[in-house]
């Protein structure tokens, strides 16, 4: 899509500024999100609580979130405590929420926090950039809303209304230097964290990406894209890439007694740390029978399950064909040499295991065909 051509129709306009920024503060204050993580205006905030929700909020909804931050914080109430578990109890309680390797940083984070800040928290973007897990944008989130400091963290909704708010027409990903440049023009020196709260707060729920709400927005006289009729149109985004396909077979293992055989993932990697059903590597073809059954974790009779696992990531659509195997609990069989990484789940713990959706989709496939 190329940049869309600007309206003839001119409405008057008032170029973003400081009445911008006092116009959505007061907007703010009586129309914010009551989320649980937050603080009313004007108030201190936990950064410890500051800090896990925007580390669960990344590419991921709000919905979603508040019942893994509810849990979390009711488990782990601090950092330090969250820095006493263990990474597979995280990962635990993580799983269904996605890009695993937010929680191994997560972990992490908490580990550096209380190792080389005494558990406190660092205040500055330049000190947080340090921490794992932490980009630029968290890092001005956490500096700006858990400690007031004057950082400018632009997530996608930020994005969208600075992009309408300066009628913005260079496509993304190009545009994002100009889109952060001039939403730092704005971030005012006192009451950052609101500021930055209520611009995010304003595009979840009136400058949406599909029909804005701008008759009642509180920016609408500083808004050039509405004036211009643009603000449907912004941003422009650029084409996305076709999403390539990746295939492999899973191979699910059954005792008599309802134990299922897990894999631990390499820590490094894709869904690092998490268990799975072992599989054969993913690639970009199925695999031939033969070739994939050398992968198998045990030397038995498998049957085939009919249809397919589809799961679509980020960057690839995945399609897994299953197998499946019932072994008696005494039987003498061939285990995989990466024993060390496989265990035995009775079928009645699976769901307070570290497994991802892919897996429980698998599992689920499996059994169901029983």
């Amino acid at each position: 899509m190329g940049a869309p051509q600007k309206n003839q129709k001119q409405l008057p306009l008032r170029p973003a500024g400081a009445e911008t920024v006092e116009a959505l503060l007061l907007w703010y204050g009586s129309e914010r999100r009551h989320l649980p993580w937050r603080y009313g205006p004007r108030k201190k905030a936990d950064p410890y609580r500051v800090w896990l929700s925007e580390i669960m909020l990344q590419q991921t909804t709000v919905k979603a979130v508040i019942p893994y931050f509810q849990k979390f914080v009711a488990r782990w109430p601090t950092v330090a405590a969250l820095a006493s578990a263990q990474l597979e109890e995280v990962l635990q309680q993580w799983a269904g929420l996605g890009y695993y390797s937010r929680a191994r940083n997560l972990k992490a984070c908490a580990d550096a926090v209380v190792r080389d800040f005494g558990g406190v928290f660092p205040r500055t973007e330049k000190q947080l950039l340090e921490l794992p897990g932490i980009g630029p944008y968290t890092a001005a989130a956490i500096a700006a809303i858990a400690f007031g400091e004057k950082a400018t963290p632009v997530d996608g909704n930020i994005e969208r209304v600075v992009s309408r708010l300066f009628a913005v027409q260079q496509a993304l990903p190009a545009s994002k230097p100009e889109i952060r440049r001039l939403a730092a023009t704005l971030t005012p020196t006192r009451r950052a964290g609101d500021f930055a709260q209520a611009m995010m707060d304003l595009g979840a729920e009136i400058c949406t990406p599909k029909n804005p709400s701008c008759l009642v927005c509180p920016l609408q006289q500083d808004c050039a894209a509405n004036a211009r009729g643009l603000a449907e149109l912004l941003p422009v985004k650029a084409p996305k890439m076709a999403r390539p396909s990746r295939y492999g077979v899973a191979f699910l293992v059954q005792r008599d007694d309802g134990a299922v055989l897990l894999r631990q993932r390499p820590e490094a990697g894709l869904l690092g740390g998490m268990l799975e059903v072992p599989s054969t590597h993913w690639g970009d073809a199925p695999p031939p029978k033969k070739e994939a059954l050398r992968a198998a974790p045990v030397t038995t009779s498998w049957m085939p399950v009919p249809g397919t696992v589809v799961h679509v990531f980020t960057h690839f659509r995945l399609e897994l064909v299953v197998y499946r195997a019932l072994v008696p609990v005494d039987a003498s069989f061939t285990l995989w040499a990466e024993q060390e990484r496989c265990r035995w789940v009775q079928r009645r713990d699976l769901h307070a295991q570290a497994l991802p959706s892919v897996m429980k989709k698998v599992i689920a496939h499996g059994m169901n065909a029983a």
